[in-house]
């Protein structure tokens, strides 16, 4: 059976070259963001159904979860700098096909290129950063989930701006230049080797441990959410008489209090234990969710979203940093790759299934039936949980 080792402190990178990959990050985001608010125009420009639209988003969580998956070990056997490089390579042609697209099956084959890109940067990135100073991990995964959000924040509100005044392939033009712009930070990268590199089965034997299948159902928790919103939340408010640069707008408020509370999120989760931060922020996420069934104004919508939003801010950060536990600092990308395709699996099945119920039984049914997923997985989570419902060992905690 895999155990966690003890956790060392010693700093690897600069902090210049740490924040490059924060920048780098929040790039990523910054499409994800885009595309994301675009669906509802995707859909209308190409005539496609909610259905389709589903497929869309399902295809880039499908391919993060085979990424993930299957790549994320590498990261520990000391490949992660290459995986950082061609996943940045993928993304980029990805956001480029975009330009040119106009079918169902282009769109799906791009954003599943664009997912697969992306699921290999980010395991690697997420190693860097959590042993780099393991004391202060829960910190650090916060700022990175901060970064994360702002650019997941900037990209609805860039890709609004543009499509409306420019047209809808000049914003994957503006995504695909900026991707470009970001390439050279990953050059000289070095993310190290653990020093007790994991084995083939490493996957199995993480998730035969109570607290990596309390993490999984914390993410997968979270990842319900982050499919439906993927497939429906720009369909929905357009459906409630939204235009673009309001749903633009809506998903930048959703991200603004992930930027500032984020950080301080991920040093409690380390102080006061990742599951008790989790159950309560995904208890309050489940109420918006099903708050959003009730509702028909598009500006009273926006007080549960932003509840919604910072909750979503103590998540994140709280299940990072639990993986990170569970996994020990020889597997931490291992653990991370494994808990991302989890996540990615859940969001692809439920923007699959999402796209489906929207259409058959309209926005309220697709709320409530989200929101019981979760209470189950939520539950799953604190019978699993154990040791992570209590606050770290002391060598754990940030100084």
């Amino acid at each position: 059976m895999y155990s966690a080792p003890a956790m060392s402190t010693s700093a690897l990178i600069s902090k210049h070259r740490l924040i490059g990959l924060y920048a780098l990050t929040a790039v990523l985001m910054v499409g994800y963001g885009a595309i994301f608010s675009l669906l509802a125009e995707i859909r209308n420009t190409f005539g496609f159904s909610a259905t389709g639209v589903g497929f869309i988003g399902a295809a880039a969580f499908i391919s993060g979860f085979i990424a993930q998956l299957g790549l994320s070990r590498y990261a520990d056997l000391g490949y992660g700098s290459l995986m950082m490089k061609a996943g940045l390579l993928f993304c980029i042609g990805a956001t480029a096909w975009m330009v040119f697209a106009d079918s169902l099956p282009e769109w799906i084959a791009s954003r599943g290129a664009l997912g697969f890109g992306a699921g290999m940067v980010r395991p690697a990135i997420k190693r860097l950063v959590f042993i780099d100073n393991p004391a202060n991990a829960g910190y650090a995964l916060g700022v990175l989930a901060a970064y994360e959000t702002a650019g997941f924040l900037i990209g609805p509100v860039i890709a609004a701006f543009v499509n409306t005044w420019f047209g809808l392939s000049e914003t994957f033009v503006l995504l695909t230049i900026l991707l470009v712009i970001v390439f050279p930070l990953v050059v000289g990268v070095h993310v190290p080797a653990a020093k007790t590199p994991p084995g083939k089965a490493i996957l199995l034997e993480l998730i035969k441990l109570p607290a990596m299948q309390s993490c999984l159902a914390m993410g997968a928790a979270f990842w319900i959410t982050m499919g439906v919103f993927e497939v429906i939340w720009a369909i929905f408010l357009s459906d409630l008489g939204a235009t673009q640069i309001f749903i633009g707008l809506s998903m930048s408020l959703f991200g603004l209090p992930m930027v500032f509370i984020s950080p301080k999120a991920g040093s409690l989760a380390q102080r006061r234990g990742p599951l008790r931060v989790a159950i309560l922020s995904i208890g309050v996420a489940i109420l918006c969710m099903i708050s959003y069934g009730f509702i028909n104004n598009i500006w009273v919508i926006c007080i549960p979203l932003c509840i919604h939003a910072i909750a979503d801010a103590f998540t994140m950060p709280a299940t990072q940093f639990a993986v990170a536990r569970a996994s020990g600092e020889d597997a931490i990308a291992s653990g991370q790759g494994l808990f991302g395709a989890i996540g990615m699996l859940i969001a692809a099945v439920t923007a699959s299934v999402g796209g489906w119920l929207y259409d058959l039984s309209g926005a309220s049914g697709l709320w409530w039936i989200s929101a019981s997923a979760m209470i189950a997985l939520m539950l799953i989570a604190w019978w699993r949980g154990g040791d992570l419902r209590q606050p770290p060992p002391t060598h754990d905690k940030a100084v």
